[in-house]
C-alpha cells in the first residue's frame, strides 16, 4: 500500500475536472506548450529558448520502475546526439527533490533534470496522464512523436525520431 501512494497522490494532483479545459499529452503537430523550471544544476531552462534544436520532454519519478529502466538509455542518446543540435529535457515529478537528486547522481546521467514536483505545474500543463510520458519536440517548437509508458524498444523509436528531425 506505501508503494502506491506516490503514485496516488500523483494522479490526484494531477486530477482536474473535464471543464478546466485540460487534454491529455499535446497532440502531433501542435506547439509544444512552453514552460520554464529549475533544473538540477539550479539554472531556470526554458523551453523556447530551445528553439531550432531538437528536444525530448520525458516526465519521470523516482517511484516508476519503467523510468528507473529508461533513463539510462535515454542517457546513451543525449549523449550521442547532443552535439547534433538535440537536448533532452527530464522533468521530475516527484515531491522530494533529494530523491530525484540521488537518483540523477547515481545514474550518472548528463542531461538536465528539471524539478515540477510540488506544483505538478509543468505535468498538467502536458496533460501528463502516465509515467514516463515522452515527447519528441522538432526544431520549430512543434510536437512530433508522443510516447506513453515505456517498454523494451521504445528508445531504438526514440533515436529514429531524433535522427529522421535531426535531418530536417
Amino acid at each position: 500500500m506505501k508503494a502506491l501512494a506516490p503514485r496516488l497522490a500523483f494522479l490526484l494532483a494531477l486530477a482536474v475536472p473535464a471543464s478546466a479545459g485540460h487534454a491529455a499529452l499535446p497532440p502531433v503537430g501542435t506547439a509544444a506548450p512552453d514552460f520554464a523550471a529549475k533544473s538540477i544544476s539550479g539554472r531556470n531552462v526554458r523551453l523556447s529558448e530551445l528553439r531550432g534544436q531538437v528536444v525530448l520532454v520525458n516526465f519521470w519519478a523516482t517511484w516508476c520502475s519503467p523510468c528507473r529502466q529508461e533513463l539510462p538509455l535515454l542517457n546513451k542518446i543525449y549523449t550521442q546526439y547532443r552535439s547534433a543540435g538535440f537536448m533532452l529535457l527530464a522533468v521530475n515529478v516527484d515531491d522530494n527533490r533529494k530523491d530525484a537528486e540521488a537518483m540523477h547522481k547515481r545514474l550518472d546521467l548528463k542531461f538536465p533534470t528539471l524539478f515540477d514536483g510540488g506544483s505538478k505545474n509543468v505535468a498538467k500543463l502536458y496533460g501528463v496522464d502516465t509515467m514516463p510520458a515522452t515527447l519528441v519536440i522538432d526544431r520549430d517548437g512543434r510536437v512530433r512523436f508522443v510516447h506513453r509508458g515505456y517498454l523494451d524498444g521504445y528508445e531504438r523509436k526514440y533515436e529514429q525520431q531524433v535522427r529522421e528531425l535531426l535531418k530536417e
